[in-house]
């Protein structure tokens, strides 16, 4: 049997007969880079021929056009005696269905567009997104100008926002910024961005943190953060300094120095990717901190086509909330050019911390990236931490921790009598100082006391 010269295309699909349930793929196609589909012809790429082709050749376009509305061209060929057919399926500036539903082929997969995800496609293909749809009882009263003052202090501060732009009336800002429509209404992203209580308009604009310690089920403590999203990666970073991460000290001749465990830009960047790509019809913002690493989710899966991969290496970018993105150029927070990731991984990299994962994880994106031990620096430290006094407390748990190491928060608590979060409070206080150390992860760890 001979071989065939397929045509050129990006995707080409060899099937030895013709089945109906390929309309499904034909429609996957046309919604996605289109393809060229050969029967007849099997996986070897060699012919081996169909029966009925007379009928087949009238039936598939048929088929096509009338499930689906499209045309398609359809070729017959013959090779060394035997016939196949050769389906040529040009990608769509529509979205098609067949019979009612909507496939898409990314990569070797066929899926079914549903909820969220067919939303976005449709949008897509109208050259929408989400966020450029108008709301039709906001006004330029309901936004906030403290965020509006906010994003032109850090739009002028890192050079994308001009004297004369600080100075525009808010509603032609606005209009500059593509945040209203050609109703003279705002935009989903205009309410997001800079609303006094934009939570008024959309359910799901939340940050939510989460302290975490032996398992899922052990939520030490958390917080949500509200509010426009302009400001929110800000909100965000306080509260993890405060209360989350740890500030190593270290010296440097007799300056102190507080640096924050894990690189802060690159932190940031995580946060604005998740802010950013949200989709902001699913559920809230969700970051999971725990002993040893950090979760950050995100509803909305990578871009189709894209994946953890496509983000290592060079890639445009596509954001899922296209003015969102563009207020976040403009206030200087991210580039527009795909180097998110890559600068997360030199963040990173250059923090001596193992790369960042991305992966599409529960309907949306989850980056995990590991955190710094947080116990000062015992040689660089010795001095001061020989000065410092333990309260009663902290010596008790020394004490306890000393007979048995693997003793949880709660095994402590009982002991002592306390809340467990006054626990917590007193082992941080005793990693920070170089007083105690967690060796291992949070189930299968345990303490080790440094004299």
């Amino acid at each position: 049997m001979g071989k065939i010269k397929a045509r050129e295309s990006q995707n080409v699909e060899y099937k030895s007969t013709w089945h109906d349930k390929y309309l499904e793929w034909i429609c996957g196609f046309a919604n996605a880079q289109g393809a060229v589909m050969y029967f007849g012809v099997n996986d070897n790429h060699e012919v081996i021929g169909l029966e009925n082709v007379d009928k087949l050749m009238e039936d598939i376009p048929n088929k096509i056009v009338t499930t689906m509305g499209i045309v398609v061209d359809v070729n017959l060929y013959e090779q060394d005696g035997l016939e196949y057919i050769e389906v040529v399926i040009e990608p769509s500036n529509i979205p098609i269905n067949y019979r009612g539903k909507y496939y898409y082929r990314s990569g070797s997969t066929m899926q079914e567009l549903r909820g969220p995800a067919l939303q976005q496609f449709v949008l897509k293909k109208m050259g929408r997104s989400w966020d450029d749809i108008t709301n039709d009882y906001a006004t330029i009263d309901d936004l906030d100008q403290a965020a509006i003052d906010y994003f032109l202090r850090k739009g002028f501060e890192n050079g994308r926002i001009t004297d004369e732009e600080r100075n525009l009336p808010v509603d032609i800002l606005l209009q500059n910024l593509d945040l209203v429509g050609e109703n003279g209404k705002l935009k989903n992203a205009a309410l997001l961005l800079f609303a006094k209580k934009p939570q008024r308009y959309f359910t799901c604009v939340q940050f939510n943190i989460g302290r975490f310690g032996a398992n899922e089920a052990d939520l030490m403590f958390q917080d949500v953060i509200e509010g426009n999203i302009i400001q929110m990666a800000d909100r965000a970073v306080d509260i993890l300094k405060s209360k989350y991460l740890t500030m190593p000290i270290t010296f440097k001749g007799m300056d102190r120095i507080e640096k924050l465990e894990v690189p802060e830009e690159a932190l940031r960047e995580i946060l604005y990717n998740a802010i950013i790509h949200k989709d902001y019809t699913g559920v809230h913002i969700q970051m999971r901190v725990w002993g040893d690493h950090v979760e950050v989710w995100n509803d909305g899966e990578l871009p189709i086509g894209y994946t953890p991969e496509t983000l290592a290496g060079q890639h445009s970018s596509r954001p899922r909330n296209k003015n969102i993105a563009n207020a976040f150029f403009k206030a200087g927070f991210i580039d527009a050019w795909g180097r998110g990731y890559k600068k997360i991984r030199e963040g990173f990299e250059a923090a001596g911390l193992p790369i960042p994962t991305v992966e599409n994880f529960c309907g949306g994106v989850r980056v995990m990236f590991q955190r710094k031990n947080a116990t000062v620096n015992a040689t660089v430290n010795a001095t001061v931490n020989a000065t410092v006094k333990l309260n009663k407390t902290q010596e008790k748990i020394i004490a306890i921790l000393r007979v048995d190491k693997f003793a949880t928060y709660d095994v402590i608590a009982k002991q002592l009598g306390i809340e467990r979060t006054t626990v917590w409070r007193n082992i941080k206080k005793l990693q920070d100082i170089g007083r105690l150390r967690r060796e291992g992860g949070d189930k299968d760890g345990y303490w080790k006391t440094m004299e």
